[in-house]
């Protein structure tokens, strides 16, 4: 776009913020830029079958820049105009990032070297339908290999025929049990990885045609786990290394200094971590955990980890994961901070605010003159206005009777609208994020899309 001359076309509720903006993005992207503000007050209401009767002539531009919302077609306003016509973004505040003129940067996050293993706890007591169910949204999330969680102190006579199951859905399966028959069974119908091997069960899973997890006799113990080792490197038997991660409070600080210890004494080894020690025994959203975990991981080359979501605010503790492994991969192997990289792990809060200011608010409200209802949530308050008032406040009860107050009686409708846009916009203030009327607040990987009020409108004429 350098040396370009672009023509913004725009309704006149948004001409302010846009001319306010342009002489920023356009010194540093070098182009020339005129305003076009048409006869509507909403400019994600412009048809491009409307543009062809009312955006009037134009000579000298190199591009035409809509506002994204603009549906139709837009080859034949080319067509007619004989200049190309392309869609902006659908908030004005990212023309500097659809220019470039803002770090934005596509990286690739396709890489991961951390495997991923899924338990599904208690296994024995769900039916078979619930165990593939939830095998597949493991897999949805990211996890490669589903872990069957047996139950201590019972024999679990079908774990041979769930695997089967699971191996003919085209899953990779490991098995979570002392108990011989379960592994046994388990790992005749196709399970290749057994959970876990000490001191007590090393003599028979040495005969056993998987790979085992290794796993100290006592906490803290890596004498016995290294004698287990010994075992079985003298049986030529394959395995991997698990140290036991321990819960916060119960000797959390001196198990990770058990990996530590464990990648030094055998730099070649393969190591596991569980996880979900932390995850799930600690009140904290587990996004933040992931990443941290899985940045040791990382570091200390702990190529597999066993996590699991059964706690409510675990639930999604796969997926955080599957997108954690990938960040940490690339951060460590570029030598780049894990920073303004992806914003899915973001989910609390966003990234970034974008706040008008006072005078702003007013200065929009003024230029209205519809009965339509803005909402924006600015500078810890909510405000609503329209052609009959401006009204903010952080009550949204309180609010909503002074716009009944001044501007009548609300129908069901749009009692129904103010209420839901409200309610998002009180959400937006208290957690500190972004709030943009008829758009979904964004909550990372978990960002559910909305058809908004304005999409809706449009389908219905």
């Amino acid at each position: 776009m350098q040396g370009a001359r672009l023509l913004f076309v725009t309704g006149k509720l948004a001409e302010p913020a846009l001319r306010r903006i342009l002489p920023d993005v356009s010194r540093q992207a070098d182009f020339e830029y005129d305003v076009r503000v048409l006869k509507i007050s909403v400019a994600a209401l412009i048809r491009a079958d409307w543009l062809l009767k009312n955006l009037g002539e134009f000579h000298d531009f190199d591009r035409v820049i809509l506002p994204g919302w603009c549906e139709g077609n837009l080859e034949p306003l080319s067509d007619r105009f004989g200049t190309p016509f392309a869609l902006g973004p659908k908030d004005l505040y990212d023309l500097g990032e659809y220019f470039g003129t803002e770090s934005h940067r596509t990286v690739d996050l396709s890489q991961y070297d951390i495997e991923i293993l899924a338990e599904i706890n208690h296994a024995p007591r769900l039916s078979d339908t619930a165990i593939l169910e939830q095998a597949e949204s493991y897999r949805n999330s990211g996890a490669d290999v589903i872990d069957l969680g047996c139950i201590p102190g019972e024999s679990w006579s079908r774990a041979g025929d769930v695997t089967r199951l699971l191996r003919a859905d085209g899953h990779r399966v490991s098995i979570d049990t002392f108990e011989r028959r379960e592994v046994e069974r388990a790992v005749e119908a196709g399970a290749e990885l057994v959970l876990s091997c000490n001191s007590s069960n090393v003599d028979w899973l040495t005969d056993v045609d998987a790979e085992l997890v290794a796993i100290p006799d006592e906490t803290g113990e890596l004498s016995t786990l290294e004698t287990t080792i010994n075992r079985l490197s003298g049986r030529s038997r394959g395995y991997r290394i698990d140290p036991i991660l321990e819960p916060i409070g119960f000797g959390f600080t001196a198990s990770l200094e058990r990996f530590f210890e464990a990648r030094r004494r055998w730099p070649d080894a393969e190591i596991m971590m569980g996880i979900g020690n932390v995850t799930e025994l600690t009140d904290v959203d587990t996004a933040g955990v992931n990443v941290i975990l899985a940045s040791l991981c990382q570091e200390l080359g702990i190529h597999s980890v066993l996590t699991t979501q059964v706690i409510n605010w675990a639930r999604t503790a796969v997926g955080e994961f599957d997108l954690a492994r990938r960040l940490v991969y690339h951060s460590i192997n570029n030598r780049v901070l894990p920073k303004h990289v992806s914003s899915e792990l973001v989910m609390l809060r966003d990234t970034k605010l974008r706040n008008m200011n006072q005078d702003e608010l007013d200065a929009l409200a003024a230029r209205l003159t519809d009965p339509n209802f803005r909402i924006f949530a600015e500078n810890g308050e909510i405000h609503v206005m329209s052609r009959d008032g401006h009204w903010q406040g952080r009550d949204p009860y309180e609010l909503i009777d002074h716009v009944e107050a001044e501007a009548g009686p609300l129908d069901p409708s749009h009692a129904f609208y103010l209420g839901y846009e409200i309610s998002k916009a009180i959400t937006a203030l208290t957690l500190g994020k972004q709030y943009t009327q008829d758009e979904p607040l964004r909550w990372g990987m978990l960002t559910v899309d909305e058809t908004s009020a304005v999409e809706r409108r449009k389908h219905r004429k």
